[in-house]
């Protein structure tokens, strides 16, 4: 068996190393900023930062902010993305692709080049497919989709941040326009208002990075939740999500972080960064200061470091 194929096992001392990440990240220069296209987002403290690991054999590392929630933004789009796959099965992948997008998140030009079919699941648009998926196929898509969310985490109070979910709404216009735009292409099946209520309401979802870490296990185990041996998902879609998270996960700078880090991992602007170890466990950090690419600029030190230091790159 090959290096690639042998999980890495954490080392005695990882609690002390991510106590020691999290001081050493605090203390860099200040750099990024707050993301302000949703006002409500420029009011968090930017000096927070806290990280998680969750491995699939029961183990959790936390330190620093890692118990204090925040708005999981896009990071929700790999929630609504699995609930997705599970319900429309091949199907979906007609409605939207699985490319690298090259154009920013919130793209409306590629959207109307390509006939209103998004690039990938997790840019905007392609999320607001998502949306749409889950409002037409599901009898309450906000309910199954918290209800979801909570099972994962083993937490009952996770609860969608109000304030956050109606500043969502009164700044929302790209990403109305977004759906509107798919919808003159007949690729939004119910009302776009409807839609667009849903994906707001999911990214305004807050978590903490312990809870995001544990909600997340089942796609480093093949599909399978590792304390109840639940099957969240089919083996084959577990792949799947983290190839697109491997390939777009990040933004624009999803390259360079496969290229750097080399994991599957999905960045928001509340800051949190969800990066997925096959066969070992994810690893969430969190800090709320943005660099040029919409990814929190502490929370991509601190994967990093902890990557090189276990080891865990997939390739």
């Amino acid at each position: 068996m090959d290096r690639a194929q042998v999980p890495p096992q954490p080392d005695t001392d990882l609690q002390a190393f991510c106590e020691a990440l999290v001081a050493e990240a605090k203390a860099l220069p200040d750099s990024g900023k707050l993301a302000n296209y949703i006002p409500v987002l420029a009011e968090v403290n930017p000096y927070q930062a806290g990280l998680a690991v969750a491995t699939i054999d029961g183990q959790l590392f936390s330190a620093g902010d890692a118990r204090t929630g925040f708005s999981i933004q896009s990071v929700s789009k790999i929630f609504g993305l699995v609930l997705a796959m599970n319900r429309l099965g091949d199907s979906l992948w007609k409605r939207v692709n699985m490319e690298p997008s090259g154009m920013p998140f919130n793209s409306i030009m590629q959207l109307e080049w390509e006939h209103g079919i998004p690039r990938n699941p997790v840019i905007n648009a392609g999320a607001i497919l998502v949306a749409d998926v889950l409002v037409s196929h599901y009898s309450s898509s906000k309910t199954a989709f918290i209800g979801f969310i909570r099972q994962l985490a083993g937490n009952e109070d996770i609860f969608v941040d109000d304030k956050v979910f109606r500043s969502e709404k009164l700044h929302g216009n790209r990403n109305a326009a977004m759906g509107y735009l798919m919808k003159s292409f007949g690729n939004i099946e119910a009302e776009v208002p409807k839609v667009l209520d849903q994906y707001f309401y999911q990214c305004s979802v807050n978590m903490t990075c312990e809870q995001l870490a544990r909600s997340l296990t089942f796609l480093a185990n093949k599909g399978v939740q590792p304390n109840t041996e639940r099957v969240i998902c089919p083996r084959r879609n577990a792949h799947r999500v983290n190839a697109i998270l491997s390939t777009s996960g990040m933004y624009n700078q999803s390259g360079e972080f496969a290229f750097t880090v080399g994991l599957p991992a999905k960045s928001g602007v509340g800051g949190g960064i969800v990066a997925v170890v096959p066969g070992f466990g994810v690893i969430c950090a969190w800090s709320p200061r943005l660099n040029e690419y919409g990814n929190s600029y502490l929370g991509m030190h601190m994967i990093a470091r902890l990557t090189e230091h276990l080891g865990l790159s997939v390739y």
